[in-house]
């Protein structure tokens, strides 16, 4: 008998799902469903790469903010446009942050171009290095080598030192071969084997440093394996950091409950499944913009004057706008429709306006003249609202 049996019982590499509720088996099949709907739709090249920067700076922020790493995600995103600049004496905040944004890299293109996708002992060594890479570290601790000492974090110890190599040997086969799901479902399975994997180092915590963000990293290396979107595949590390507070309760929770791995999943899914929510309905309102863009090229169709391209011009750049823009400042919402009208009449804005109106693409009240974007809704299949 190894020592963890008796010490770490819940480290038993086992899930009996026939007693997963019934919400989390609905939970793992919405969050299958929204990544498909998510990676099927198109993206215009300046947004996507926009969502890419913004939600890898959400995840790689999240990953180090949990640990103490102070730059904010405005800061995060500034330094992956090179932007950043900071003291010496925070440069080790940017040498944490590069080394996430490195690791998050490798694992990328490695998923992109690998057949095998599993995950080893070596590939968890290999993630704690690039996470430690160059950090000033405590006694002991060697990046990417398992611990010849015992740990502590907070009232949690770690497993048995002489025990942690050959239990992330055990994970890694639990993980890879004994969590098998039918082909059609292997998105669903992949996420649980993620949330799983994370849970399973936090429990062993086998290096003497960087457990949290290594376990991370192979949460996100598996869920890339299991075709989640590179953009989605960031939002756990996001939801753990939002609720830092239920993270830890969470953590917690699950090995005083003796292997209660099913609290933490749904903890897991419930905020995966938000962040899905919010990026989809980011890339609704995108849509939402293209189809209203090509709605209003469209109605312009066959008209070529020189009045139709100034009106069409006013229209596309009044989309811009949100709120109802003054009659008096029509003028000047951009440069092109300041110079359009520099040597126009009043009357020909009023006339201008008026024809708009007429072909139901503004709408005139007290406050000013806006887009009728909202007339691109009708192109959505009716359905009775809850």
């Amino acid at each position: 008998m190894r020592t963890y049996e008796q010490t770490h019982p819940w480290i038993n590499f086992s899930l009996d799902l026939n007693n997963a509720r019934f919400n989390q088996w609905l939970m793992l099949g919405e969050a299958q469903s929204r990544c498909r709907h998510f990676e099927r739709i198109p993206l215009l090249p300046d947004v996507a790469e926009h969502l890419y920067k913004v939600f890898l700076a959400k995840g790689v922020t999240a990953t180090t903010a949990i640990e103490g790493n102070t730059l904010t995600e405005d800061e995060v995103l500034m330094h992956l446009e090179g932007k950043l600049e900071l003291p010496p004496s925070k440069e080790y905040l940017r040498q944490e942050v590069d080394n996430i944004i490195e690791a998050c890299n490798i694992i990328g293109n490695h998923i992109l171009k690998a057949e095998d996708t599993d995950i080893s002992v070596d590939t968890v060594k290999r993630c704690n290095g690039l996470v430690l890479r160059d950090l000033p570290l405590g006694d002991g601790v060697v990046p990417g080598e398992i611990r010849d000492h015992s740990v502590i974090v907070g009232s949690y110890k770690g497993a048995p030192q002489d025990d942690c190599e050959f239990l992330l040997s055990e994970l890694c086969d639990w993980i890879n071969r004994k969590l098998d799901a039918p082909p059609e479902y292997g998105m669903a399975f992949g996420i649980l084997k993620a949330v799983l994997a994370h849970l399973y180092l936090a429990w062993i915590h086998p290096f003497g440093d960087g457990n949290g963000r290594t376990a991370r990293l192979v949460e996100f290396h598996l869920l890339l394996s299991a075709g989640v979107p590179a953009n989605a595949a960031h939002l756990l590390s996001n939801h753990y950091n939002q609720t830092r507070a239920e993270y830890y309760r969470q953590l917690d929770l699950s090995h005083k409950a003796g292997n209660n791995a099913f609290s933490f999943i749904e903890y897991a899914l419930r905020g995966f499944i938000d962040g899905l929510k919010e990026q989809i309905d980011i890339i609704k309102d995108q849509q939402m913009e293209v189809h209203w863009i090509n709605h209003v090229h469209t109605v312009f169709k066959y008209k070529d004057s020189a009045a139709d391209l100034r009106r069409r011009r006013l229209v596309i750049d009044l989309s811009e706008f949100d709120d109802p823009v003054p009659v008096s400042q029509i003028r000047y919402i951009s440069p092109r429709i300041a110079e359009t009208y520099a040597s126009k009449t009043d009357k020909t804005v009023q006339r201008d306006m008026n024809a708009l109106v007429e072909m139901n693409l503004i709408v005139k009240s007290r406050d000013g003249i806006r887009a009728r974007k909202e007339i691109v809704l009708a192109f959505l299949s009716p359905a009775r609202k809850e």
